[in-house]
C-alpha cells in the first residue's frame, strides 16, 4: 500500500518541495555551487520558512542513504524522485550534494537575498493565491465563462473568502513593488497561469494594478457572497 498522507509528510515532505522546485528546471548543482532551482527554493524558504530547511536536509540526506529496497517498491511505500534528467546511478550522489549546500546555508546563515522569482516554482510559492486567481479565472476558457475581465474579477470575488480576496490584493501589491518593466509584467503573469491577454488599453501591469485597487475597495462593491472556495 502506497504511504498515508501523514507517514509521506514525515518522511518525504519537505523533500518533495525541495524536487518540486526543478520542475522545468535541470538538476545542474556542483559541489561547489547551487544550481538555480535549489537558489530559489533557498531565496523563498529562508524568507518564508527558514525552520524547514534542517527537515529539508534530514530527509535529503536520508533519502540519499537509504533509497527504497525491493519490498518497498514492491508495496508502494516509497517517494518516487520523479525524473530529474540524471541518470538513475546518480541521484543518490546528486541529493547528498543538495543536503550539503543546505546545511551549508544553515549553518552559515548565508542566504540568497530577495529578488525577483527565478523559476516557475518560486512564482507560484511566492504569489499562491495570484496563480490561482490568474489560473483559475483567466485561462484560455475565460472568454467563453465571462463576458470580459471585469465580469471574471467580479466573479472570483462573490465567490472567495473576503481572507483569500485580502491576501490576492496583498500578493498583487506585493508583485507591483517589485517594479518589473512591462516585459517582466507579461512573464510574471504568463507563468502565474494566465492565458489571455490584459483588457485594451491596459498592459499586463497596467491592469494588476487595476485589479489591485478593485480588490482593495469595500467588499460592498462586489455584493455579499455566500460561499466561499
Amino acid at each position: 500500500m502506497s504511504l498515508s498522507p501523514l507517514e509521506h509528510d514525515r518522511r518525504h515532505g519537505e523533500l518533495d518541495q525541495v524536487i518540486r522546485a526543478y520542475a522545468g528546471q535541470p538538476a545542474d548543482d556542483t559541489p561547489d555551487t547551487p544550481g538555480r532551482a535549489l537558489t530559489a527554493y533557498l531565496r523563498h524558504t529562508w524568507h518564508t520558512r527558514p525552520w524547514a530547511l534542517a527537515t529539508a536536509e534530514a530527509q535529503l540526506r536520508e533519502y540519499a542513504r537509504n533509497p527504497p529496497g525491493r519490498l518497498r517498491l514492491r508495496l508502494g511505500e516509497f517517494y518516487a524522485i520523479p525524473d530529474v534528467g540524471l541518470p538513475e546511478p546518480d541521484v543518490q550522489q546528486w541529493l547528498s550534494c543538495l543536503a550539503d549546500h543546505i546545511r551549508h546555508s544553515v549553518e552559515t546563515g548565508e542566504a540568497p537575498p530577495p529578488a525577483i522569482p527565478a523559476t516557475h516554482w518560486e512564482w507560484h510559492a511566492r504569489f499562491p493565491e495570484l496563480g490561482q486567481f490568474l489560473g483559475g479565472w483567466f485561462s484560455q476558457d475565460m472568454p467563453d465563462e465571462f463576458d470580459d475581465h471585469d465580469a471574471a474579477v467580479d466573479d472570483y470575488a462573490a465567490g472567495t473568502h473576503p481572507q483569500l480576496v485580502a491576501r490576492l490584493a496583498g500578493e498583487l501589491h506585493e508583485l507591483l513593488a517589485l517594479d518589473l518593466d512591462e516585459s517582466d509584467h507579461a512573464l510574471a503573469v504568463a507563468e502565474l497561469g494566465m492565458e489571455v491577454d490584459p483588457p485594451a488599453p491596459y498592459s499586463p501591469g497596467g491592469w494588476l494594478a487595476l485589479v489591485a485597487r478593485r480588490l482593495g475597495s469595500p467588499r460592498a462593491e462586489y455584493g455579499r457572497p455566500d460561499t466561499a472556495r
